[in-house]
C-alpha cells in the first residue's frame, strides 16, 4: 500500500514519506512521555563539581514507582547524600543472566555566559534539542526510562532480568563515582552478564548516515598537573625567575608534543570500514593507514581531529591558574593537562613523555588525581553484534555496524575490570563534524533522538530474549 501511494505525486508523496519515517519511531504517546522525561532530566543541574545528582535520581525513582515498579526493586543510594544513584530491576523469567543498561546522571559544567540560552532549560529549535547533557548522557538515560515503562505496560517477560542504573559522577571519575561505588558496596544490584552503555553512537555527515558504532574499548582518562613554585616577591621589583613565565614555556612545549600513531585490531577495522565510505585519494589513504603507511597516517590525522585522536594518545591543556595577588610576583603557577591514553600505552609512559618534552626539572609533573586504572577491551560478543546489525538494517538499510575504540572514556572501564563486558551502543546519530559534547550549545537532532528511542527499544528486546 505504501508503494502504491508513493507512485502518486505531490501531497500523497509527502504522506508516503511520513508513513515511512513513522516506522522508525515509537507511537506518539510514547514520544510524549520520553520528551517529558528528557525535559525533567536536562533541567536538573547535575554538574559534577557544582551540582548534585540526588534530585534527578529521586525523580527517576518516582516515575518508576508511579509506573508500578515495586519499591523493593528500586534502590536510591550513593557515595554521598548529594551524589546518589538509582537502580531498578525489571523482572524477567530468569532463564538467562541479567542485562545491565547504564547511563550517567551527571554532566560537565556549563556556564550561562558561554551559552546562547540557559543550558539547564531544554530548548527545541531548528530541528535540534539544546541543553547541557542533551547528548551526554541524558538522551540515553531518558530513553532507558521511557522504554522500561513501556515494556511494563506491555507485560513483556524477557528471558533476562533488565537492570537499569542511572549513576553519579561519570564525568569526574572521583570519589563519588556511582559505578565504582555500586561495584564496591552493592554489586548484587548491578551484577549482569553484560552491559549496554553510552560511547558508541551513529556517525553521519551532511545528513547521510555513515555507520552505527559499537564501542568495545576506550582510551584511559588521566590528568596531570604541571606546577612551578618559587619565593615570589613584590611586583615593583620584578626578577627574571617568574613562575608564570617558566610555566608558559612548559605549556608551549606540551602543545608541540605529538605521540606516535598506533593501530590495534579495533582501530584497524574502523579505518577499513571508513575507507569503504569514501572515494579517490581519501579512500586510498584510509586503506594505507591500516597498513601503517606513515605518510597516509599524517594526511588522515590532519584531515580529521577525531581520526587523529583514534590513531594516537593525546594530551591537551585544559585549566590554568597562577599567582595570588595583582601586586605580587607569582609563587605558584599550574596547568592541568588532560591525556587520553591508548590501551596499549601506560599512564606512566605518558608522564615520562611529558617530562622529556618539558625538559625542565623546575616544573613538577604529577597526577592530578591518583594514578588511573586501565581497563581491558570487551570481547566481540556475536549476540551483541548480531542484534545491533539486525536492528540497524531494519531501520537504516545499508548502514554498516562497526566496532570502535572511543576516544574519550566511560564508566564501562570499571565494569570491564569487574568482569562485566560493556558495549557502547546508542543508536543516536550525530554529525561527525559538529560534536558538541562538553562544549557550549550542546545539541542533538530531534529526529535522531526519537529514532534512538525506537532503536534501543528493539535492541534491548533482541538482547534480552
Amino acid at each position: 500500500m505504501v508503494r502504491q501511494a508513493c507512485e502518486k505525486p505531490a501531497l500523497i508523496l509527502l504522506l508516503c514519506v511520513g508513513v515511512a519515517a513513522a516506522q522508525n519511531v515509537r507511537p506518539l504517546e510514547e514520544q510524549k512521555l520520553l520528551r517529558a522525561i528528557y525535559k525533567e532530566m536536562v533541567e536538573h543541574n547535575t554538574s559534577y563539581t557544582t551540582g548534585q545528582t540526588t534530585a534527578a535520581a529521586e525523580a527517576v525513582a518516582k516515575r518508576l514507582r508511579d509506573a508500578g515498579f515495586p519499591a523493593a526493586d528500586i534502590h536510591v543510594d550513593g557515595a554521598a547524600p548529594h551524589k546518589k544513584n538509582v537502580v531498578v530491576r525489571y523482572r524477567g523469567t530468569g532463564v538467562k543472566k541479567p542485562l545491565l543498561l547504564l547511563a550517567h546522571l551527571d554532566v560537565v559544567e556549563a556556564k550561562r555566559s558561554d551559552w546562547e540560552h540557559d543550558p539547564f532549560v531544554l530548548r527545541e529549535e531548528g530541528g535540534y534539542f539544546y541543553g547541557r547533557g542533551t547528548g551526554d548522557d541524558k538522551a540515553q538515560g531518558s530513553i532507558w526510562l521511557a522504554n522500561l515503562i513501556q515494556y511494563r505496560k506491555e507485560g513483556w517477560k524477557p528471558e533476562r532480568d533488565l537492570i537499569v542504573a542511572w549513576t553519579a559522577d561519570e564525568e569526574g571519575w572521583g570519589k563519588y563515582n556511582g559505578v565504582s561505588w555500586l561495584l564496591k558496596n552493592h554489586r548484587d544490584w548491578i551484577d549482569a552478564e553484560f552491559c549496554v552503555n553510552e560511547g558508541g553512537w551513529g556517525e553521519m555527515s551532511q545528513g547521510r548516515k555513515l555507520m552505527n558504532q559499537v564501542q568495545v574499548s576506550e582510551k584511559t582518562f588521566v590528568t596531570f598537573r604541571l606546577e612551578v613554585r618559587n619565593p615570589g616577591g613584590h611586583s615593583s621589583v620584578p626578577v627574571k625567575e617568574n613562575a608564570i613565565y617558566r610555566l608558559a614555556r612548559a605549556i608551549e612545549k606540551v602543545s608541540q608534543l605529538e605521540f606516535p600513531a598506533k593501530l590495534n585490531d579495533v582501530t584497524r577495522g574502523y579505518f577499513e570500514s571508513m575507507a569503504n565510505l569514501y572515494d579517490g585519494s581519501l579512500r586510498q589513504d584510509l586503506m594505507n593507514v591500516t597498513r601503517g603507511d606513515a605518510a597516509a597516517i599524517a594526511r588522515v590525522a590532519a584531515h580529521s581531529a577525531a581520526w587523529n585522536a583514534t590513531l594516537r594518545t593525546t594530551c591537551v591543556t585544559t585549566m590554568l591558574d597562577g599567582g595570588h595577588a595583582e601586586n605580587a610576583l607569582p609563587q605558584t603557577a599550574g596547568v592541568l593537562v588532560n591525556c587520553r591514553v591508548l590501551p596499549e600505552e601506560s599512564a606512566a609512559s605518558v608522564q615520562e613523555a611529558l617530562r622529556r618534552a618539558v625538559a625542565d626539572d623546575q616544573v613538577r609533573i604529577g597526577y592530578y588525581r591518583e594514578e588511573p586504572t586501565q581497563g581491558p577491551a570487551s570481547p566481540m560478543r556475536e549476540d551483541v553484534m548480531a542484534a545491533t546489525r539486525k536492528v540497524t538494517a531494519s531501520m537504516w538499510p545499508g548502514v554498516p555496524v562497526v566496532p570502535i575504540m572511543v576516544m574519550g572514556g566511560t564508566d564501562g572501564m570499571f565494569l570491564r575490570l569487574a568482569g562485566i563486558p560493556t558495549y557502547g551502543v546508542m543508536g543516536l546519530f550525530l554529525d561527525r563534524d559538529d560534536l558538541r559534547f562538553h562544549g557550549s550549545n550542546e545539541r542533538i537532532g530531534v529526529k535522531e533522538f526519537y529514532e534512538a528511542q525506537e532503536f534501543l527499544y528493539r535492541l534491548v528486546k533482541q538482547l534480552a530474549q
